[in-house]
Protein backbone atom coordinates (compact mmCIF):
# COMPACT_ATOMS: atom_id res chain seq x y z
CA UNK A 1 0.00 0.00 0.00
CA UNK A 2 1.09 3.25 -1.04
CA UNK A 3 1.54 6.35 1.64
CA UNK A 4 -1.05 8.15 -0.36
CA UNK A 5 -3.19 5.24 0.20
CA UNK A 6 -2.73 4.93 3.81
CA UNK A 7 -3.40 8.23 4.56
CA UNK A 8 -6.45 8.12 2.60
CA UNK A 9 -7.61 4.88 4.98
CA UNK A 10 -6.64 6.56 8.46
CA UNK A 11 -8.84 9.36 7.34
CA UNK A 12 -11.99 7.26 6.74
CA UNK A 13 -10.93 5.54 9.87
CA UNK A 14 -11.12 8.80 11.70
CA UNK A 15 -14.29 9.83 9.75
CA UNK A 16 -16.12 6.65 10.86
CA UNK A 17 -15.19 6.62 14.45
CA UNK A 18 -16.27 10.74 14.67
CA UNK A 19 -19.79 9.65 13.43
CA UNK A 20 -20.32 7.25 15.39
CA UNK A 21 -19.84 9.21 18.57
CA UNK A 22 -22.57 11.61 16.89
CA UNK A 23 -25.30 8.73 16.43
CA UNK A 24 -24.19 7.55 19.82
CA UNK A 25 -24.88 11.11 21.10
CA UNK A 26 -27.60 11.60 19.57
CA UNK A 27 -29.14 8.52 20.12
CA UNK A 28 -29.45 9.17 23.68
CA UNK A 29 -30.24 12.93 23.43
CA UNK A 30 -33.17 11.55 21.91
CA UNK A 31 -33.85 8.92 24.51
CA UNK A 32 -33.67 11.31 27.23
CA UNK A 33 -36.06 13.71 25.31
CA UNK A 34 -38.65 11.20 25.10
CA UNK A 35 -37.94 10.36 29.16
CA UNK A 36 -38.43 13.81 29.93
CA UNK A 37 -41.55 14.38 28.24
CA UNK A 38 -43.29 11.20 29.26
CA UNK A 39 -42.29 12.71 32.93
CA UNK A 40 -43.61 15.96 32.37
CA UNK A 41 -47.02 14.53 30.62
CA UNK A 42 -47.40 12.21 33.69
CA UNK A 43 -47.41 15.29 35.69
CA UNK A 44 -49.67 17.32 33.74
CA UNK A 45 -51.97 14.40 34.19
CA UNK A 46 -51.58 14.52 37.59
CA UNK A 47 -52.00 17.94 38.10
CA UNK A 48 -48.01 18.32 39.69
CA UNK A 49 -46.23 20.21 37.10
CA UNK A 50 -47.38 23.57 37.62
CA UNK A 51 -46.60 22.71 41.38
CA UNK A 52 -43.07 21.76 40.81
CA UNK A 53 -42.86 25.19 38.61
CA UNK A 54 -43.91 27.32 41.70
CA UNK A 55 -41.83 25.86 44.17
CA UNK A 56 -38.69 24.85 42.30
CA UNK A 57 -36.42 27.54 42.57
CA UNK A 58 -33.58 28.16 39.57
CA UNK A 59 -32.39 25.15 40.77
CA UNK A 60 -35.55 23.04 39.61
CA UNK A 61 -34.67 20.82 36.38
CA UNK A 62 -35.39 22.73 33.27
CA UNK A 63 -37.26 19.40 31.91
CA UNK A 64 -40.28 19.94 34.92
CA UNK A 65 -41.24 23.24 33.04
CA UNK A 66 -44.63 22.04 31.99
CA UNK A 67 -45.20 22.16 28.23
CA UNK A 68 -48.24 24.05 27.01
CA UNK A 69 -51.20 21.07 26.16
CA UNK A 70 -53.04 21.66 23.13
CA UNK A 71 -56.39 20.39 23.23
CA UNK A 72 -57.09 18.59 20.26
CA UNK A 73 -60.03 19.16 18.01
CA UNK A 74 -61.22 18.00 15.24
CA UNK A 75 -62.29 19.65 12.60
CA UNK A 76 -65.81 19.90 11.93
CA UNK A 77 -67.51 17.75 8.99
CA UNK A 78 -68.51 19.91 6.33
CA UNK A 79 -72.07 20.49 5.90
CA UNK A 80 -73.75 18.06 3.62
CA UNK A 81 -73.68 20.69 0.49
CA UNK A 82 -70.56 21.31 0.90
CA UNK A 83 -70.09 17.68 -0.72
CA UNK A 84 -71.95 18.33 -3.22
CA UNK A 85 -69.09 19.23 -5.83
CA UNK A 86 -70.97 18.44 -8.91
CA UNK A 87 -73.54 21.33 -7.94
CA UNK A 88 -71.37 23.46 -6.58
CA UNK A 89 -68.75 23.06 -10.04
CA UNK A 90 -72.39 23.89 -11.82
CA UNK A 91 -73.71 26.36 -9.98
CA UNK A 92 -76.92 24.46 -9.37
CA UNK A 93 -79.71 26.40 -6.90
CA UNK A 94 -81.97 23.56 -7.09
CA UNK A 95 -78.96 20.95 -6.06
CA UNK A 96 -77.58 22.80 -3.58
CA UNK A 97 -80.81 22.71 -1.82
CA UNK A 98 -81.46 19.00 -2.34
CA UNK A 99 -78.09 18.87 -0.72
CA UNK A 100 -78.97 20.46 2.39
CA UNK A 101 -82.80 18.72 2.64
CA UNK A 102 -84.32 21.66 1.11
CA UNK A 103 -84.28 25.45 1.33
CA UNK A 104 -85.53 26.13 5.07
CA UNK A 105 -82.13 24.04 5.98
CA UNK A 106 -79.82 25.87 3.86
CA UNK A 107 -81.02 29.07 4.72
CA UNK A 108 -80.69 27.84 8.77
CA UNK A 109 -77.11 26.98 7.78
CA UNK A 110 -76.25 29.97 6.33
CA UNK A 111 -77.24 32.07 8.81
CA UNK A 112 -75.54 29.71 11.60
CA UNK A 113 -72.55 29.74 9.40
CA UNK A 114 -72.33 26.33 8.98
CA UNK A 115 -73.12 26.24 5.09
CA UNK A 116 -69.42 28.10 3.76
CA UNK A 117 -69.56 26.54 0.40
CA UNK A 118 -73.08 28.21 0.04
CA UNK A 119 -71.41 31.69 -1.49
CA UNK A 120 -73.82 34.81 -1.13
CA UNK A 121 -71.05 36.53 -3.01
CA UNK A 122 -71.23 34.31 -6.81
CA UNK A 123 -73.25 36.55 -8.74
CA UNK A 124 -73.99 33.19 -10.86
CA UNK A 125 -76.47 32.20 -7.82
CA UNK A 126 -79.92 33.68 -7.09
CA UNK A 127 -79.41 34.68 -3.55
CA UNK A 128 -76.30 36.36 -4.40
CA UNK A 129 -76.43 39.46 -1.82
CA UNK A 130 -75.26 42.61 -3.55
CA UNK A 131 -75.78 46.18 -1.41
CA UNK A 132 -73.34 49.29 -0.80
CA UNK A 133 -71.13 47.15 1.09
CA UNK A 134 -70.76 43.95 -1.07
CA UNK A 135 -70.14 45.09 -4.98
CA UNK A 136 -70.07 42.35 -7.35
CA UNK A 137 -67.32 40.46 -8.10
CA UNK A 138 -65.95 40.38 -10.28
CA UNK A 139 -66.86 44.45 -11.03
CA UNK A 140 -67.63 43.83 -14.48
CA UNK A 141 -69.90 40.92 -14.07
CA UNK A 142 -72.58 40.12 -17.11
CA UNK A 143 -74.90 37.45 -17.39
CA UNK A 144 -74.00 34.55 -19.87
CA UNK A 145 -77.87 35.08 -21.56
CA UNK A 146 -80.30 37.74 -20.98
CA UNK A 147 -83.47 37.67 -22.77
CA UNK A 148 -86.46 40.72 -23.59
CA UNK A 149 -89.63 39.59 -21.52
CA UNK A 150 -92.45 39.67 -23.55
CA UNK A 151 -93.98 41.82 -20.77
CA UNK A 152 -91.75 45.10 -21.51
CA UNK A 153 -92.25 48.32 -21.94
CA UNK A 154 -88.66 49.28 -23.07
CA UNK A 155 -86.15 46.85 -24.27
CA UNK A 156 -85.39 45.96 -21.15
CA UNK A 157 -84.12 42.89 -20.21
CA UNK A 158 -83.36 40.26 -17.38
CA UNK A 159 -81.25 37.12 -16.62
CA UNK A 160 -82.89 34.28 -19.44
CA UNK A 161 -83.55 31.68 -17.16
CA UNK A 162 -85.88 34.28 -14.94
CA UNK A 163 -87.92 35.14 -17.86
CA UNK A 164 -90.57 32.16 -17.60
CA UNK A 165 -91.21 33.56 -13.45
CA UNK A 166 -91.36 36.89 -14.29
CA UNK A 167 -93.84 36.22 -17.37
CA UNK A 168 -95.94 34.02 -14.98
CA UNK A 169 -95.96 36.59 -12.28
CA UNK A 170 -97.64 39.22 -14.46
CA UNK A 171 -100.16 36.30 -16.01
CA UNK A 172 -101.01 35.66 -12.31
CA UNK A 173 -101.59 39.39 -11.51
CA UNK A 174 -103.75 40.45 -14.12
CA UNK A 175 -105.74 36.59 -13.89
CA UNK A 176 -106.26 37.69 -10.26
CA UNK A 177 -107.94 41.45 -11.51
CA UNK A 178 -104.79 42.86 -10.28
CA UNK A 179 -103.94 44.69 -13.77
CA UNK A 180 -101.73 44.63 -16.00
CA UNK A 181 -97.89 44.95 -15.25
CA UNK A 182 -94.70 45.32 -17.60
CA UNK A 183 -91.16 45.44 -16.91
CA UNK A 184 -89.59 49.10 -17.05
CA UNK A 185 -86.01 48.34 -16.07
CA UNK A 186 -84.21 45.28 -15.54
CA UNK A 187 -80.58 44.37 -16.52
CA UNK A 188 -78.02 47.29 -16.28
CA UNK A 189 -74.09 46.83 -17.56
CA UNK A 190 -71.59 48.04 -15.74
CA UNK A 191 -71.11 50.85 -17.76
CA UNK A 192 -75.12 51.99 -18.10
CA UNK A 193 -75.03 52.26 -14.50
CA UNK A 194 -72.19 54.64 -14.70
CA UNK A 195 -74.51 56.61 -16.75
CA UNK A 196 -77.22 56.00 -14.72
CA UNK A 197 -75.78 57.04 -11.25
CA UNK A 198 -74.07 59.51 -13.00
CA UNK A 199 -77.38 61.37 -13.97
CA UNK A 200 -79.16 60.76 -11.00
CA UNK A 201 -76.14 62.90 -9.24
CA UNK A 202 -76.61 65.63 -11.60
CA UNK A 203 -80.09 65.99 -10.64
CA UNK A 204 -80.17 65.74 -7.19
CA UNK A 205 -76.36 65.53 -5.69
CA UNK A 206 -74.51 62.64 -4.63
CA UNK A 207 -76.12 62.39 -1.13
CA UNK A 208 -79.27 61.79 -1.89
CA UNK A 209 -78.72 59.82 -6.03
CA UNK A 210 -77.29 57.49 -3.39
CA UNK A 211 -80.29 57.00 -1.40
CA UNK A 212 -81.75 56.33 -5.05
CA UNK A 213 -79.08 54.97 -6.94
CA UNK A 214 -76.36 52.20 -6.79
CA UNK A 215 -73.00 53.46 -7.76
CA UNK A 216 -71.56 51.22 -10.40
CA UNK A 217 -70.22 47.50 -9.43
CA UNK A 218 -73.24 47.83 -6.71
CA UNK A 219 -75.81 47.42 -8.30
CA UNK A 220 -78.38 44.78 -8.45
CA UNK A 221 -79.35 45.53 -12.01
CA UNK A 222 -76.07 44.18 -13.28
CA UNK A 223 -76.96 40.75 -11.86
CA UNK A 224 -80.02 40.61 -14.32
CA UNK A 225 -82.27 39.22 -11.25
CA UNK A 226 -83.91 42.97 -10.58
CA UNK A 227 -86.92 44.14 -12.59
CA UNK A 228 -87.95 47.56 -12.06
CA UNK A 229 -91.97 47.03 -13.07
CA UNK A 230 -95.10 49.57 -13.84
CA UNK A 231 -98.31 49.50 -13.51
CA UNK A 232 -100.32 49.84 -17.21
CA UNK A 233 -103.92 49.99 -17.90
CA UNK A 234 -106.15 51.57 -20.98
CA UNK A 235 -104.28 54.93 -20.82
CA UNK A 236 -100.88 53.48 -21.22
CA UNK A 237 -98.46 52.85 -18.78
CA UNK A 238 -97.45 54.98 -15.24
CA UNK A 239 -93.98 55.57 -13.93
CA UNK A 240 -92.41 53.68 -11.50
CA UNK A 241 -92.58 55.80 -8.67
CA UNK A 242 -96.65 55.59 -9.49
CA UNK A 243 -96.58 51.52 -8.56
CA UNK A 244 -97.01 51.78 -5.31
CA UNK A 245 -100.49 53.34 -4.70
CA UNK A 246 -102.16 50.89 -7.16
CA UNK A 247 -103.86 47.57 -6.79
CA UNK A 248 -100.77 46.17 -8.80
CA UNK A 249 -98.37 47.51 -6.36
CA UNK A 250 -100.56 45.87 -3.88
CA UNK A 251 -100.65 42.67 -5.49
CA UNK A 252 -97.02 42.24 -5.87
CA UNK A 253 -96.22 42.92 -2.07
CA UNK A 254 -98.67 40.62 -1.35
CA UNK A 255 -98.24 37.71 -3.94
CA UNK A 256 -94.69 38.35 -5.85
CA UNK A 257 -92.73 35.49 -3.29
CA UNK A 258 -94.96 32.95 -4.70
CA UNK A 259 -92.65 33.53 -8.36
CA UNK A 260 -89.27 33.34 -6.47
CA UNK A 261 -89.68 37.47 -6.03
CA UNK A 262 -89.75 39.71 -3.32
CA UNK A 263 -90.12 43.58 -2.31
CA UNK A 264 -86.48 44.22 -2.27
CA UNK A 265 -86.34 47.75 -0.56
CA UNK A 266 -89.33 48.18 1.78
CA UNK A 267 -90.64 50.95 3.68
CA UNK A 268 -88.86 51.18 7.31
CA UNK A 269 -86.04 48.93 6.41
CA UNK A 270 -83.37 51.47 4.45
CA UNK A 271 -81.23 51.34 7.65
CA UNK A 272 -80.41 47.73 6.78
CA UNK A 273 -80.66 48.32 2.80
CA UNK A 274 -79.48 51.81 2.68
CA UNK A 275 -82.29 52.78 -0.31
CA UNK A 276 -85.41 54.55 -0.11
CA UNK A 277 -88.50 52.22 -0.60
CA UNK A 278 -88.97 50.70 -3.73
CA UNK A 279 -92.06 49.25 -4.48
CA UNK A 280 -91.71 48.58 -7.75
CA UNK A 281 -88.04 46.96 -7.56
CA UNK A 282 -88.53 43.26 -7.30
CA UNK A 283 -85.30 40.87 -6.99
CA UNK A 284 -85.28 36.85 -8.03
CA UNK A 285 -84.46 34.49 -5.18
CA UNK A 286 -85.90 31.72 -6.51
CA UNK A 287 -89.31 30.24 -5.37
CA UNK A 288 -88.13 27.68 -2.82
CA UNK A 289 -85.75 30.46 -0.90
CA UNK A 290 -88.47 33.70 -1.23
CA UNK A 291 -91.11 30.91 0.31
CA UNK A 292 -88.43 30.61 3.41
CA UNK A 293 -88.06 34.63 3.32
CA UNK A 294 -92.21 35.37 2.72
CA UNK A 295 -93.16 32.41 5.34
CA UNK A 296 -90.20 34.13 8.17
CA UNK A 297 -91.63 37.58 7.94
CA UNK A 298 -87.93 39.04 6.70
CA UNK A 299 -87.92 42.30 5.07
CA UNK A 300 -84.39 42.39 3.51
CA UNK A 301 -81.98 40.37 2.55
CA UNK A 302 -79.49 41.54 4.92
CA UNK A 303 -82.27 40.42 7.46
CA UNK A 304 -82.60 37.41 5.86
CA UNK A 305 -79.12 36.42 6.05
CA UNK A 306 -78.21 37.68 8.37
CA UNK A 307 -75.71 40.12 7.31
CA UNK A 308 -74.50 43.64 8.63
CA UNK A 309 -76.89 46.02 7.23
CA UNK A 310 -75.70 48.54 4.75
CA UNK A 311 -76.61 51.67 5.30
CA UNK A 312 -73.53 53.37 3.64
CA UNK A 313 -70.70 52.82 1.67
CA UNK A 314 -67.56 52.08 3.25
Amino acid sequence: MSYAQRVAARRRAVFLRRARRVAVIALAAATMLVAEVSLISQLVDRGEAAAVVREGAPEAPAALIPVPVIEQVEAADPPEGCAADAALRAKDPAALMKAFGGAAAMHAAVRAGDAPCVSLDDPALPWVVVNKQRPLDPIHYAPAELRVPPSHVTDASLRADVVDSFEQLVAEAANAGAGSLSLFSGYRSYDTQVSTYDSQVGARGQQKADALSARPGFSEHQLGLAADVVACGAAGCGTIYELGGTPQGEWLAQNSWRFGWIIRYEHGHTHATGYEPEPWHLRYIGPELAAVYHEGGYHSLEEFFGLPAAPDYR
